[in-house]
């Protein structure tokens, strides 16, 4: 009995002492940004990997040597894990850069307990994985033409002798010249060589111990110097991650113009914070749209980047926050994205592909029949604007007063064509058939959800009206992009978001080396090729912008893609989410914002 009298007084004695600790002595409650994904991630390889999903988490992850100011417009560079900006040779052939001594990678088994720290080699072992046969990288197809002396011949020995890339050959074009200093040399003067290596999506560092360490698993175990590690991932369910311990002391800071009202608020809130400011990212994937917006009406998700189309007028009217919403705090802003919507044309498809000019009228009829204004209407609930071009808004080359054939919709014209290059009727069943009199079907590919059933509603009355038959192929968006990259598809609608300020990136559809990449239409024309490399080598000016105007018609002409709009972005963001802003080309943005529980409502 006295024993239990004595437990009794012990745990009294506890309670009385943890109730009489002052508040500030409480362990806080770890900060827990949620979000939502649309569509289904692929992996955290960033060798591997192209889908804008999976390439928002990465650069949470993994960490380039450059990055944008997220605070700057127009978008400005600053060193990420670089000692300063490079050094830059005179003909932009060599670039030289240094890195800050004493940043690690997060903790991770592979490195067999010991600190990790990052050094010049990791980035030339990184930059030669996307040369990797082995990897069937989607972006080689992008860092070819940028033209890294000896890279290409590395990634030929390894084909035509049938074994793995040898990594331990140095090559000219990417070195470590020491511990803390790697420099690129290039075959042609590449003026814009910060938008390639400012990417942390896909040029992070990665520890070559970490790769040989998972082998076919790395891209479930990403490990970098970045704010966060990958904590669970259940494969197109959730994805989460912590807060990275072995990160280094990087404070909130920014450069914003000084008629940024809003960045400067944020600056003045912010600057000198320790980032990032949340401990714990909570993705989960919600492929429709109804529970997804109502995941954020719920407050299940404290943010929802592009929200969904049909619940625009619901949310915003006028451009301003829905009393409904704003009386609960509910933050609210539109932008014009720096993206492109389109529909490819698979230039090798027997059907619709080739370069024989009732090819080239078959596709330019079934442009100059898509009704990109009553989809925008019906679709996109207005939050479009349509397109002229390929290039995307806020990027080099992008002019808004550009017109072209691509921004039509004629009917009649589209009519026109197909008669004169004989797709008419032979059968008499009120369809077009082929010149050779096989029938004439279109097969596009699509989602499962209810953003792609109103487009293919949209797309098949269009089509309709042209009397050309349609059917629909359905399946995941990573299925139908591998699919695309593979050659199988006939046509598919998707989108695309710009990745740097310059707009020679998106050229790189057009690049007939970047077939099966980039260049999902397989497009192949010399005299384009010409163009998009004379551009990648010639300082801003009068003259490349002449270049840009050149692409342009060559796309036009062709018809390779319709490039059919450019959205109007809207975001929301929940009254406790702190610091949101909408960045301009790049995905990180976790590591800089806050959650303040203290603005939740009760439960």
């Amino acid at each position: 009995m006295r024993g239990v009298r004595r437990r009794l007084a012990i745990a009294a004695c506890a309670l009385a002492l943890s109730l009489a600790l002052p508040l500030h002595a409480q362990p806080a409650a770890p900060k827990v940004l949620r979000l939502a994904f649309p569509v289904a991630e692929t992996g955290f390889d960033p060798a591997q990997i192209s889908d804008i999903y999976s390439r928002t988490v990465t650069p949470h992850i993994f960490e380039a040597l450059y990055t944008y100011d997220h605070l700057a417009r127009p978008a400005k560079f600053k060193p990420l894990t670089a000692a300063a900006m490079p050094e830059v040779s005179s003909d932009f052939r060599t670039w030289t850069v240094r890195l800050r001594p004493g940043i690690y990678f997060a903790d991770d088994a592979a490195f067999k307990g010991q600190r990790r720290e990052l050094v010049a080699q990791d980035y030339v072992y990184s930059f030669k994985r996307f040369a990797d046969p082995a990897n069937k990288s989607p972006v080689w197809s992008f860092m070819e033409p940028i033209g890294y002396l000896g890279l290409a011949e590395l990634r030929q020995q390894a084909l035509q002798r049938k074994e793995p890339l040898a990594y331990d050959r140095e090559i000219e074009g990417i070195r470590a010249l020491d511990r803390y200093t790697i420099q690129f040399k290039l075959a042609e003067p590449r003026p814009r060589m910060l938008d390639n290596i400012a990417l942390s999506d896909l040029f992070g560092a990665v520890a070559r111990e970490v790769v040989e360490f998972y082998g076919d698993k790395i891209m479930a175990h990403p490990v970098g110097t970045g704010p966060f590690r990958l904590a669970d991932w259940r494969r197109s369910s959730l994805i989460v991650l912590e807060r990275n311990p072995a990160f280094r002391e990087m404070l909130y800071d920014g450069e914003p113009a000084a008629d940024d009202a809003h960045a400067q608020a944020l600056l003045k809130r912010f600057k000198g914070r320790r980032v990032p400011m949340v401990d714990r990212v909570e993705v989960s994937i919600i492929d429709e749209q109804q529970p997804r917006w109502l995941s954020f009406l719920n407050g299940q998700a404290d943010l929802i980047e592009r929200l969904p189309n049909e619940f625009v007028n619901l949310a915003m009217q006028g451009g301003a926050v829905a009393p409904h919403l704003a009386k609960r705090g509910v933050h609210g802003r539109q932008t014009l994205g720096s993206t492109v919507q389109l529909t490819y044309f698979n230039m090798e498809d027997p059907v619709l592909g080739g370069y024989t000019p009732e090819k080239v009228a078959l596709r330019r009829a079934i442009s100059l029949g898509m009704d990109v204004e009553r989809e925008i209407a019906l679709v996109r609930r207005g939050q479009a604007v349509p397109a002229q071009s390929p290039i995307s808004p806020h990027t080099t080359g992008y002019d808004p007063a550009f017109r072209s054939e691509n921004g039509e919709y004629s009917v009649p014209r589209a009519k026109a064509l197909l008669d004169v290059y004989g797709y008419v009727d032979k059968d008499g069943d009120g369809w077009r058939d082929l010149p050779d009199g096989a029938p004439l079907v279109l097969e596009m590919a699509t989602q499962p959800d209810q953003q792609a059933r109103q487009q293919d509603e949209v797309f098949r009355r269009d089509m309709d009206a042209l009397a050309i038959r349609t059917r629909f192929r359905t399946g995941k968006w990573p299925e139908q992009l591998k699919a695309a990259r593979a050659g199988k598809l006939m046509m598919w609608q998707l989108g695309y978001s710009s990745a740097g300020v310059d707009g020679h990136a998106a050229l790189a559809r057009l690049d007939g080396r970047q077939g099966g990449g980039q260049n999902l239409a397989r497009f192949k024309r010399p005299e384009f090729d010409a163009i998009y490399d004379r551009m990648a080598a010639l300082p801003d000016g009068p003259e490349r912008l002449a270049l840009f105007d050149q692409a342009k018609r060559i796309s036009v002409a062709w018809a390779p893609y319709k490039v059919r709009l450019h959205t109007i972005l809207t975001d929301l963001s929940q009254p406790w989410l702190i610091g949101y802003r909408r960045p301009l080309f790049w995905q990180e943005f976790w590591h800089t914002v806050d959650i303040d529980d203290s603005k939740r409502p009760p439960r």
